[in-house]
């Protein structure tokens, strides 16, 4: 009976310690939540700070990935609105501190003629042109002089917004797990069918198109709220590496066409990330964007901005206060 109760003791130490180190060491057990929303598909839980892999994860009251904010711009300062998919996001696998906004916060910071830059960063996982204009709509541009929307080429065939995820997904959750074991256990569970996500993934139609009407619905809503829309769109790490498809040279050049009708400031990060001497190192897997990628994004699209305000004698009108 001894060696009974001292084995149940010795499991019971071992399963604490394991539960210990997956939450101290890993983050397991406390992910980012998700909240459903009825016309952005899901959100970011507004207010809430998370460590994933050492990473922290900061969400503000918003439900973007940046600090707490007023509603209003302070005067003197150049707002800049990042908004995007999880490549703005950075996910768990990416530190506050390295995060797009961050790192353009910084970059915008050390201009001479930039007496504050704040770059707020609205974003979330699998987003897609139609659930960023949602959130505008939903949200507003905060008075941000720029709003620069950051796509990837597989955005413009995403599907409309569905929480149907929330909750149901592991990689959206919306309520803690009950330990750091069972998140991990669940983790290397096969992920089992979510009714009607099929039938959404399936959308009829030309979603291009769909998803590019929302790109002008955005320019002209930043345009009604004094605003510039910028556009950025990162590639695929096989187009970098073999070429678009045939499929994608006809995404992009419907974007071209956009960008030129709606004259909307444009970068297409494809030929810069071709030109790279070791294209590989500007990803972490096909799609996210290493460190290294997210620098050479970060100054990018620094030039685009000051080039936009510059070009378009704005620099010194945009820390002239609302009021």
């Amino acid at each position: 009976m001894k060696i009974v109760v001292l084995g149940v003791i010795f499991c019971l130490i071992g399963l604490l310690a394991l539960e210990l180190t997956l939450r101290l060491l890993f983050g397991f057990g406390n992910p980012p939540l998700y909240v459903a929303n009825e016309r952005i598909g899901y959100l970011l839980a507004p207010n809430q700070q998370v460590r994933r892999f050492g990473n922290l994860i900061a969400i503000n009251q918003y439900s973007m990935r940046t600090d707490e904010i007023q509603k209003s711009r302070p005067a003197d300062t150049l707002r800049v609105f990042l908004i995007g998919d999880s490549i703005v996001n950075g996910n768990w696998w990416t530190d506050q501190s390295e995060t797009l906004s961050a790192m353009l916060e910084k970059a915008l910071a050390q201009h001479d003629q930039i007496p504050v830059a704040e770059v707020l960063n609205a974003s979330a996982n699998s987003w897609g042109p139609r659930n960023e204009l949602a959130y505008l709509q939903q949200f507003g541009t905060f008075e941000s002089q720029i709003v620069m929307l950051v796509i990837n080429t597989d955005d413009l065939f995403g599907v409309q917004p569905n929480s149907l995820q929330v909750g149901t997904d592991r990689n959206y959750p919306n309520q803690k797990p009950l330990s750091a074991l069972s998140e991990l256990i669940s983790r290397l569970q096969k992920q089992s069918l979510i009714p009607g996500l099929k039938e959404i993934q399936n959308e009829k139609g030309d979603r291009i198109g769909k998803n590019l009407t929302a790109i002008a619905e955005i320019k002209h809503y930043v345009d009604a709220n004094n605003g510039i829309l910028l556009l950025a769109m990162t590639p695929l790490k096989r187009e970098v590496t073999d070429g678009p498809r045939d499929y994608e040279i006809t995404a992009r050049q419907r974007v071209d066409e956009l960008v030129s009708t709606q004259q909307i400031s444009y970068v297409d990060f494809l030929k810069y990330f071709q030109d790279s001497s070791d294209p590989d190192s500007l990803y972490r897997d096909h799609i996210h964007l290493s460190l290294t990628g997210n620098s050479l994004v970060t100054q990018m699209l620094k030039e685009l901005m000051l080039q936009v305000l510059f070009n378009e004698d704005k620099l010194a009108s945009v820390f002239q206060s609302d009021d």
